[in-house]
């Protein structure tokens, strides 16, 4: 009988045979001219469809050239911040979004009503899944609680493969109306099983919005204020959809293209959002805020915070990546509209919570952040705060758990990923396949015996 190998010894000699092994030179990406990452040398994204859902303005094209603007993000042809403006949350700001981007126009109070009442309908799940399915395999990263839910669902879904739009509109809305519940219930389990603390499971109130519900089920005594609820409500409108460029909704439309079903295909998203390039940009800002409070003991002097600043970027401090996190984005150069709208309600909210000097530290490192990088780049386009910049403080003043930041952005997103699943199975076509040119050099095969 054959001794058991080192298994550390084998896995770290063979992981440095896979790095050696597969590493490309950079200078062949460009011989190729390969578009890493499907965006040009200078971030614009290369064009591989055509949308009618939204669209992100961050530049303007005059006489052929690229000339940064101030960031918008149209819904349907309309202006977010419009948008956020005119919403009720007790009406349902998130539910009027969604209805906009699922079916492409703004509801009256009748059709909102009736899309409301739908997914008030659909805010169940099946008899004993929250024991057997979240409660009984827990998992303490509760977006891959959610994955495994969405995923454990489809078996119970008698026309899972049916790939008609009516079919497809009645899954998405389901999982619309399923997500909060996911997240909350598979955060309650983590904090039961892993952290040892109470166990507390309360039903959403078919007379409450989503952003109320959300409230409802994570706090214990299921209260909120007014304002809570309506910065919540502008979070999720806001975090809904971005585009079908980014990584999340292009993998949504990249596995619809295959035929695949509604819960695999949203699973993939989720898969692709829990990434910390993605979803996960805001628990780094956090983590960032944390680390600069812990060097700079007064964050009020400015001389002292910019000078960490300049570390970090220099990769001296924090992660030493050289990210000063939730500052710039690829597309928005002058503004990010999502941050300029998230703001003005932070604003709000931190005299609430009393986290005024908080909110000056967010405040200072905004203004100092784009002169600082712009020294430190020699191709500036621009540089502004991101959504995820303040979405972190807000979710932190509203007592919500880092764990669950990412889940909140998939409960909105999960919205804008039905919207482009259905609009890729109208307009299907061909599946989605990139081309990859292969720099692999031709090889004879050795015979066994002949092996070194």
């Amino acid at each position: 009988m054959k001794n058991n190998i080192d298994e550390t010894k084998f896995i770290k000699e063979r992981g440095e045979i896979c790095k050696n092994r597969d590493f490309i030179p950079l200078d062949l990406y460009k011989k190729y001219d390969v578009k890493r990452g499907l965006r040009d040398s200078n971030g614009k994204g290369v064009l591989t469809g055509l949308t009618n859902i939204s669209r992100v303005d961050g530049f303007d094209n005059i006489d052929g050239v690229r000339v940064p603007i101030e960031g918008r993000l149209w819904f349907r042809g309309i202006d977010i911040v419009k948008l956020i403006e005119g919403a009720n949350f007790h009406i349902g700001g998130f539910e009027e979004a969604a209805y906009l981007l699922l079916f492409g126009d703004l509801p009256n109070m009748e059709q909102l009503e009736e899309f409301k009442q739908m997914m008030n309908q659909n805010s169940v799940l099946p008899v004993t899944f929250v024991r057997d399915v979240i409660l009984k395999a827990h998992n303490r990263d509760i977006m891959n609680s959610i994955t495994k839910s969405v995923l454990t669902l489809s078996a119970y879904d008698k026309n899972l493969s049916d790939l008609s739009i009516e079919n497809v509109l009645r899954q998405c809305i389901y999982l619309i109306s399923v997500f909060p519940m996911l997240a909350v219930y598979g955060y309650q389990a983590y904090v039961y099983y892993d952290c040892n603390d109470s166990l507390f499971i309360h039903r959403p109130d078919p007379n409450l919005s989503t952003a109320e519900n959300i409230l409802k089920m994570l706090r214990p005594d299921g209260q909120y204020t007014d304002l809570e609820a309506r910065v919540l409500d502008v979070a999720l409108m806001l975090h809904m959809e971005h585009g079908g460029g980014n990584n999340s909704t292009f993998t949504t439309r990249v596995v619809t293209s295959t035929g695949s079903d509604t819960y695999s295909v949203i699973a993939a998203a989720l898969s692709s959002l829990k990434g910390p390039k993605h979803g996960g940009a805001n628990i780094k800002v956090m983590e960032m805020i944390a680390d600069i409070k812990e060097h700079v003991p007064d964050t009020t002097d400015k001389k002292a915070l910019e000078e960490y600043l300049i570390k970090i970027l220099d990769k001296e401090a924090f992660d030493k990546q050289g990210l000063i996190y939730g500052m710039g984005h690829a597309v928005y150069s002058i503004s990010d509209p999502r941050a300029k709208a998230f703001k003005r309600l932070v604003e709000k909210l931190a005299v609430e919570k009393h986290r005024e000097r908080d909110l000056q530290l967010y405040k200072d490192i905004e203004e100092m952040s784009p002169e600082l990088i712009c020294a430190r780049r020699h191709a500036f386009t621009g540089v502004s705060a991101n959504v995820d910049f303040y979405s972190g403080f807000v979710y932190n003043m509203l007592g919500i758990p880092p764990e669950l930041f990412t889940p909140l952005f998939a409960i909105a997103r999960v919205v804008g990923w039905s919207a482009h699943r259905i609009e890729e199975l109208v307009n299907s076509g061909k599946i989605i396949r990139p081309a990859y040119h292969s720099v692999m050099e031709e090889r004879d095969y050795i015979p066994m015996d002949d092996r070194e």
